[in-house]
């Protein structure tokens, strides 16, 4: 029997998040596992006249790939990706595995490499989605492998991502908006601050946003959504930061990241597991060891970790940075090859202060 939460899932994203209109070339990428929704999707697609087209990435072909190219094919950039990055007009990525470990053993060298090769693509991509060129939103259909990621089975899985998605209710839109206003009041308090200042075990760090934009995430880039983020300004952090909770990179965890910043930089890191991945990433380029983001989770339908950022960064009572490429929609002047979110837990003594004014602590907003 079909599951009415997909269809309802399948509208939101295209007639809400996305706002997929008559003539668009609407790209909708994912794995075999999330064919569900990407039917879905691409029936709604083209009920509001859009041309959508589907790209699936076949389960192993990365590892395939990893383990067997030679210097000049890891090296190699397709220039039919490049030309689809500069002619799409939207782009839908449905992440759901059918093995969340499959890079596991792969060198992180040869993914950094890989990454480098595909440069200008990315760029392009990136910009195109900076600029509002490119609709872009990123989601998630349960699958096995990722409910066992996450400690569930497959059923508590689904309802838990349904759930944070606001599916459960008659009109998941409506919800959506009224979101949306709620966090613009947040916004509006935090648009007329500079200097942050995050504490909580052993964590002391001190950063400014010197009054850059701050965004409000409601369900339109990323769905499941809840957050508001800046980007600090590139040179002004300092002090250190532990994260609560594991680190994930392509399938990899690295757990207990602590990480030190001077001027802005990170000068130590050191994870108790996985630090080669993390060094490899902060050496990604010149960005990776700058911040390009600095947000506040306010989804509390999301209550545990589950080792999918894209539920775990809207966690309420969670604050998170990301290491690297920053937004052009905040405001930020910090460019890398990754953006990557690492969290940290406030909900048992952390305390966030904006000017001097404490607004946040044990996890909730006091404004």
């Amino acid at each position: 029997m079909k599951d009415i939460r997909i269809e309802k899932m399948a509208k939101v994203l295209v007639n809400y998040s996305m706002k997929i209109n008559k003539g668009n070339l609407f790209l909708i990428d994912g794995k075999y596992m999330s064919m569900p929704l990407i039917k879905e999707v691409y029936l709604e697609a083209l009920k509001v006249g859009a041309n959508p087209m589907v790209r699936i990435a076949p389960e192993g072909i990365e590892e395939v790939f990893y383990k067997s190219a030679c210097e000049e094919q890891l090296n190699f950039a397709n220039p039919i990706s490049l030309y689809e990055a500069e002619k799409i007009d939207a782009l839908l990525s449905i992440w759901g595995e059918y093995n969340t470990r499959e890079k596991t053993g792969i060198n992180p060298e040869l993914m950094k490499r890989r990454r480098k090769a595909r440069e200008k693509e990315i760029n392009v991509l990136n910009d195109r989605i900076d600029k509002g060129e490119i609709k872009w939103c990123g989601t998630q259909f349960p699958t096995y492998a990722d409910a066992q990621e996450a400690s569930m089975s497959l059923d508590e899985y689904e309802d838990f991502v349904f759930g944070a998605c606001m599916l459960n209710y008659d009109d998941p839109t409506a919800q959506w908006k009224k979101i949306k206003e709620s966090q613009d009041k947040i916004i509006k308090w935090l648009s007329g601050k500079s200097e942050f200042h995050v504490k909580a075990e052993d964590t002391d760090l001190r950063l400014r946003t010197d009054k850059r934009r701050w965004v409000n995430c409601c369900g339109q880039q990323n769905f499941p959504d809840g957050e508001v983020f800046s980007s600090p300004v590139e040179h002004s952090i300092n002090g250190h930061i532990r994260f609560s909770f594991p680190g994930i990179y392509n399938g990899r965890e690295i757990e207990d990241i602590r990480l030190t910043f001077k001027d802005g930089k990170v000068v130590d890191a050191s994870a108790k597991v996985g630090q080669d991945l993390l060094l490899a990433l902060l050496d990604t380029d010149e960005g990776s060891r700058y911040v390009g983001e600095f947000a506040i989770g306010t989804n509390y339908e999301i209550k545990r970790f589950t080792k999918n950022m894209l539920f775990d960064e809207k966690i309420g009572g969670t604050i998170h940075l990301a290491i690297g490429r920053g937004f052009e929609e905040s405001d930020s002047k910090n460019n890398s090859l990754i953006h990557w979110d690492m969290l940290c837990d406030m909900r048992k003594g952390g305390e966030v202060y904006a000017d001097g004014e404490l607004f946040y602590k044990d996890g909730k907003l006091l404004i």
